[in-house]
């Protein structure tokens, strides 16, 4: 019974690793079986272990323990490399992923720019459209052109009327003759 238990305990966690392997072993705590025991840390503790134990090794003179904590040091440098590269190749792979994102939202908001001014403008071509024209008679070597102000001719000024004068009350006619004022006025000589 205790074995099936740690079986599928195992399982489990093998599983679990192997789908973040590569970044996870650069931070991942190993036991490393050395010659001198056991090394425990993150690659890049037991690489610098192992590099003292080598120079320590060399500072005895003992070439076959220096040469084989050397080989140590070699695998957790390589296995640490290649974490490195595949960390290296998802982040690329994640920048490239998030570059063509970018391009596609910046091509998106283009193209809906350019649909919404397109609307627009076919907005204000139907307002425009659905408004009365004026209907200009198109004359002789101006063909369909608009009348403006400034190609209109000046119209010419009115001449000045003279200012107005109270009118002179008329004489009345007297029963007599004809001259006016009647007889108290002179008479013209004859």
């Amino acid at each position: 019974m205790k074995s099936s238990r740690s079986r599928s305990r195992s399982k489990g966690n093998r599983h679990r690793s192997q789908g973040n392997q590569g970044g996870n072993v650069v931070n991942r705590v190993f036991d490393s079986s050395g010659p001198e025991g056991k090394v425990r840390g993150t690659p890049q503790q037991i690489i610098e272990k192992y590099n003292q134990l080598a120079r320590d090794a060399q500072l005895s003179n003992d070439r076959v323990a220096a040469e084989n904590f050397q080989q140590h040091a070699e695998h957790y440098t390589r296995m640490l490399s290649e974490a490195q590269r595949e960390i290296d190749a998802r982040r690329e792979e994640q920048e490239r992923q998030n570059r063509e994102r970018q391009a596609e939202r910046d091509r998106e908001r283009t193209e809906r720019q350019e649909r919404e001014a397109a609307q627009q403008a076919a907005n204000q071509a139907a307002d425009q459209a659905s408004q009365p024209q004026p209907d200009v008679p198109a004359q002789e070597g101006e063909a369909n052109l608009v009348d403006t102000p400034e190609s209109q001719p000046k119209p010419k000024p009115k001449p000045k009327r003279a200012p107005r004068r109270k009118p002179r009350p008329k004489p009345e006619a007297t029963e007599g003759g004809d001259a006016p004022g009647g007889d108290d006025a002179p008479k013209a000589a004859e």
